[in-house]
């Protein structure tokens, strides 16, 4: 197969996966994914992004205490002020498949609120990675760190793992620097679970729509 063939094979298959089984994954495996990942453009080559990963015990320690104490304090980057137009079709086509596929119905708050709160759950990911890059890169260290997370995310489709990218563990960045003992300088971009997908699971077949080119793309000449 041809090296663009794989990628978008690869580009096609992956999504993010909300339901995982708990097996663990080995950390030879983790350690390749991540070696792959660490093939990253950045800026200037400054490479800013740095991980917390947690594994077992670990990750059922972090999982309670983001449960049970979570700081709402806010997020270290600015989250969107608001989604208008077509931003916010997309947006409520994702959530309302999303809620469709786990049986919440429309109008039912209790549900929809459980159904986030699996986020702090990280949807039963035997792992989750804390991302986070230097405060004195600014806006760019945090781009640097959009593209490790395409290439994390890559890495686990093409090893055979499920993963997902969640800026709402980010919400709570505060808390989680003082949980990790992480310097003043981080600043938190995400969080990424990962582990085996679950087949059975609901969200199993729940996939996403892309726009059309023309919708995203103007040529001149």
């Amino acid at each position: 197969m041809s090296d663009e063939k794989v990628l978008e094979r690869l580009l096609t298959d992956r999504w993010s996966c909300r339901g995982f089984t708990d097996e663990p994954v080995p950390r030879d495996v983790i350690e390749r994914l991540l070696t792959i990942a660490q093939r990253t453009p950045s800026w200037c080559n400054t490479q800013p992004w740095n991980l917390v990963i947690t594994s077992g015990e670990e990750t059922r320690k972090l999982r309670e205490a983001l449960l049970d104490s979570f700081d709402w304090s806010g997020s270290d980057f600015e989250f969107p002020v608001s989604y208008n137009g077509i931003y916010r079709e997309r947006r409520r086509e994702s959530g309302w498949q999303l809620y469709e596929a786990v049986g919440v119905a429309k109008g039912d708050r209790e549900a929809s609120a459980l159904q986030m709160l699996r986020n702090f759950e990280f949807f039963g990911a035997p792992h989750v990675a804390i991302l986070t890059t230097d405060a004195d890169l600014g806006v760019y260290g945090a781009i640097d760190c959009g593209l490790y997370v395409d290439s994390f995310l890559l890495a686990a489709q093409a090893l055979g793992l499920g993963a997902c990218a969640q800026a709402a563990l980010a919400a709570g960045s505060p808390f989680l620097r003082d949980y990790f003992d992480l310097p003043d300088t981080r600043r938190v971009v995400c969080g990424i679970s990962f582990g085996y997908a679950d087949p059975d699971h609901p969200t199993a077949t729940y996939r996403t729509s892309r726009a059309d080119l023309e919708d995203v793309v103007i040529f001149r000449g």
